[in-house]
Parts: structure tokens; C-alpha cells; sequence
């Protein structure tokens, strides 16, 4: 059922890419060096900065999965997602003052690896690198067009192609420094109507409750602190769902180019506060739109058939609200998957022209940055569409997938950092065997739905890459 008319919902898109694109030409200049349009020329602030890592960490899982986990697992699946999330950002401020100090003039995580361990190591780390921002285009464009289509019954595979049009319009304009801005702007409006529509939704829903009898569920029945607590410490839970989502999200982190690309444009004295404020923020928005999936949880309410059940946030507001909050409810969840969208992309184009291209002349940077932002945006949107058509594959399970990909790279990364005796043959064999044995496992457990399999295989991948860079440590000293 169709919320908002097809004819709304297409002047809406027009209207919030065009807010956009003006808020982009207002504010950030076009980009003509490569240091300005692939770092915003390393002169972002702790403000700024922090904002917009918040914004491009609120990827839709944090908009859609932290409903669907208090929906399905409660308070504890609320905790076991929201706390890795912080984490993995908080990390960032002692991974971000390391790798200024080893690079200062860097641009990528990639290109690190290369100076630090060599091009054999250098090339395997591409793999994630790219398809970790191309998951991020893809994921965005997945939700976001789920979310339109759910709301207004334009055609799935029509409204995806007008988000990956809408990004792509004001962030080939000036690279990171327009990202980064609207990411400022982004954030501003989610917390702006989350304020608004989440305590009229459970204002609604409180109604509603009164009504049918019924009790908002929280924590499956156990309303005392000892009950949360041990809902929290559940075993079930925190094996099958905490231990895949705290090592994926701490993963997904830490193989993102998004926040190492932000480590080299903010100031350096700032970054370590941007990271800290970037994480705070961030942790504010999963944990207030959870409230929507107990409140689902407690009236029953249910998705049309074939939407997916990371959709349940959206489906309760527009349930218990008139069409005026669902239209500020969308606008709001657009503004967080548009955050993450453009970051991918300029994220993406910093890969190609640092690690690819090789690119040091400025008008040949900007334009091959520009060239990389369009093909990540057609790669992306094909995936997307051909994740449409794949029988029970939803957001949770795309989202598994490729942070455990990045599981791979995690240990070696951050031993890249903080362990000078770390060698390039040690890391090329612990995330091959990785890669080779650990990812067919984990899908495997996916397909079989068995947690066991599953947390065996996340385990596995960070093990094997452990000991493989421990147990052929480089003869001499690095130099760095």
C-alpha cells in the first residue's frame, strides 16, 4: 500500500537532490587540485569533521537494522549492534593520529600498505577496498529504494537510479569537501525530525496500546535491570548475533576508506576529537530509532508481502502517523543513506586515482576522480538491482556478507600500524587463506542458517590472518 502518491514522491526526489546539489554549489567551491577534491586540502575541522563521520557511519543498517533487530531480538539485539558501531568509529581515534604521523601527506589505506609492506600486499587489499565501497553504494541504494517504493509505489527498479543520480550530481562537483558538507547538513536533519517524529510515533503508538490492552515489549517480558541485563548476556544472542556483528562492524571500520580518507582531510591536531564527537553522534541515532522496532514488536504490526523486514521502522510510522510525519520520516532516512552514498563514492574515486590511476597532475586527478565516481555508481546500482531478484537475500544479510569480507584485513591493518616486525608474505597468506577458506564457510552458514557455521567461519578469518602475520614476522626492522 502507497502512503504518498507516485506523483509526490518523484517531486520529492527532484526537490532533495536539488536542495542538495544547491547546498553543495553555496558552500564548497569546485575542486580543480587533487588534494582539494580527494582530501578537501587536509583543512576539515574537529565540528565538521565529526558530523560527517557520523553521517557516513549511519549507513542504512544503522537506520534500518537497528529497528529490525529490536523488532526481532529485543533489547539485547539493540545493545550487541548499537556498541560495536560505536566502537569500530571510537577506534579511529588512536588508528587516525598513527597513520597521519606515519603519512602524513597519504590519501588512501591502500597506498599505506604499499609503502609499509609492499605491492603484493598492496594489491590483494584493493579487493576489499573497492568492494567495500561498492557495497556501500549498493546497501544505499538497495534501502533507499525499498524505502521510496514501500512509501509511494514508484517501481523499485525506477527509484534506484534516481538516488545514484542524486548523489552522483553534487558529489562529482567538488569531491570530499562537497560530501562532507551536505553529510553536515544530512546530519542536522536527521536528528532535527528524529526529534520530532519518534515521540509522536510513541505518543501514537502509547494510544494505540492503551486500546488493544497490549504492553510495549522491550525486552521480551523482563522489565527489571537484572532482567535487561541478563537479556543482554543472553547466550543465544550474543553468540548468534553478537559475536558476527561486533567482529563485522569492527571490520567494516577499520577496511573503510571513507574514515581513513577522513583521518587525512581533517586537521591534524583535531582528528583524535573529530573520531570521539563522530562517534557519540552516531551512537544517538540507532538507539532512538530502536524504540520504533519495540513498538512494532508490540502492536504486531506487519510488512506487505515481499517487503523486507528491515523495513518495519517505516512501516510503524506510517501506520501510526499521518502522511505530513511519513514524508519528514523519509526525508530523514534519505539524508542518512544519501550520507553514506556520496562518501562511498568519494571514496571510491580516491582509490582509483591513488591506487589505480597513479594520478599526480591535478586536472588528470580531478578527472579520473570524477570518471571513478560514475563507474562505482553504474557497478553499484547493478548489483543492486540484481540483489533484487535474489529469493530471501535481505539488507542484514548483504550487510554480514561483505563486513565479514573486511574481516580479512583487520588484524593486518591495524598490526600495520603498531607492530614494526609485521611482513608482507606473513599478511598475503593469513588473508588468503582467509578469503579462500573462511568466506565460503561463512556463506555456507548463511545459507544453511546454522550459527554455529556461522560464528565458526567469522572466527576463522580473524584467526588465520592473526597467525599467519605473527608467525612470519619480518627479519629486519621496517623503517616505519
Amino acid at each position: 500500500m502507497a502512503y504518498i502518491s507516485q506523483t509526490a514522491g518523484y517531486l520529492f526526489l527532484i526537490a532533495f537532490g536539488l536542495a542538495m546539489f544547491i547546498v553543495t554549489k553555496y558552500f564548497a567551491r569546485k575542486r580543480n587540485s587533487k588534494d582539494g577534491f580527494l582530501v578537501a586540502d587536509r583543512k576539515v575541522g574537529w565540528l565538521m569533521g565529526g558530523a560527517s563521520i557520523a553521517a557516513s557511519w549511519i549507513w542504512a543498517p544503522a537506520l534500518f537494522v537497528s529497528v529490525q533487530v529490536a523488532f526481532e531480538k529485543g533489547i539485547a539485539g539493540v545493545f550487541w549492534f548499537t556498541v560495536p558501531n560505536v566502537i569500530a568509529l571510537a577506534l579511529f581515534a588512536f588508528l587516525a593520529p598513527k597513520i597521519r604521523k606515519r603519512m602524513p601527506q597519504g590519501y588512501t589505506l591502500p597506498q599505506y600498505i604499499r609503502y609499509r609492506l609492499g605491492p603484493k600486499a598492496h594489491r590483494i587489499y584493493l579487493f576489499p577496498y573497492f568492494f567495500y565501497q561498492l557495497m556501500a553504494v549498493t546497501v544505499q541504494l538497495f534501502a533507499g529504494g525499498s524505502l521510496v517504493s514501500l512509501l509511494t509505489g514508484i517501481p523499485l527498479l525506477v527509484v534506484m537510479p534516481i538516488l545514484a543520480l542524486i548523489s552522483l550530481t553534487y558529489t562529482i562537483v567538488s569531491g570530499l569537501k562537497a560530501s562532507m558538507i551536505t553529510d553536515f547538513v544530512q546530519l542536522g536533519l536527521i536528528f532535527a525530525i528524529g526529534a520530532l517524529i519518534i515521540p509522536l510515533t510513541l505518543s501514537a503508538g502509547t494510544h494505540a496500546n492503551m486500546i488493544t490492552g497490549a504492553a510495549i515489549n522491550i525486552d521480551s517480558g523482563h522489565d527489571s535491570l537484572l532482567g535487561i541485563v541478563g537479556q543482554i548476556l543472553n547466550p543465544s544472542v550474543a553468540f548468534s548475533f553478537g559475536i558476527v556483528t561486533a567482529i563485522g562492524l569492527i571490520a567494516g571500520a577499520i577496511s573503510d576508506q571513507q574514515y581513513w580518507q577522513r583521518s587525512f582531510a581533517i586537521k591534524k591536531s583535531q582528528v583524535r576529537k573529530a573520531f570521539i564527537f563522530g562517534a557519540i553522534l552516531f551512537g544517538i541515532v540507532p538507539v532512538a530509532l530502536s524504540t520504533l522496532g519495540f513498538l512494532a514488536n508490540s502492536l504486531s504490526i506487519s510488512l506487505p508481502e515481499g517487503i523486507d523486514v528491515s523495513m518495519i521502522g517505516v512501516q510503524t510510522v506510517a501506520t501510526l502517523l499521518p502522511t505530513w510525519a511519513v514524508f519528514l520520516f523519509v526525508v530523514m532516512l534519505l539524508a542518512g543513506l544519501s550520507s553514506t552514498l556520496d562518501s562511498g563514492l568519494s571514496a571510491a574515486s580516491s582509490l582509483w586515482v591513488t591506487d589505480i590511476v597513479g594520478s599526480k597532475d591535478n586536472s588528470d586527478a580531478v578527472r579520473q576522480a570524477r570518471l571513478a565516481m560514475v563507474g562505482i555508481s553504474l557497478v553499484g546500482l547493478a548489483v543492486a538491482m540484481a540483489v533484487r531478484f535474489i529469493q530471501g537475500f535481505g539488507l542484514q544479510h548483504l550487510w554480514w556478507v561483505f563486513n565479514t569480507i573486511a574481516a580479512c584485513i583487520m588484524v593486518p591493518t591495524v598490526l600495520s600500524l603498531y607492530w614494526r616486525r609485521l611482513s608482507e608474505k606473513g599478511v598475503v597468506y593469513g588473508i588468503l587463506l582467509a578469503f579462500v577458506i573462511g568466506i565460503p564457510l561463512f556463506i555456507y552458514g548463511n545459507i544453511i542458517d546454522n550459527a554455529v557455521w556461522i560464528v565458526g567461519a567469522s572466527l576463522f578469518i580473524v584467526l588465520i590472518s592473526t597467525v599467519f602475520c605473527l608467525a612470519i614476522p619480518r627479519r629486519a626492522i621496517t623503517r616505519i
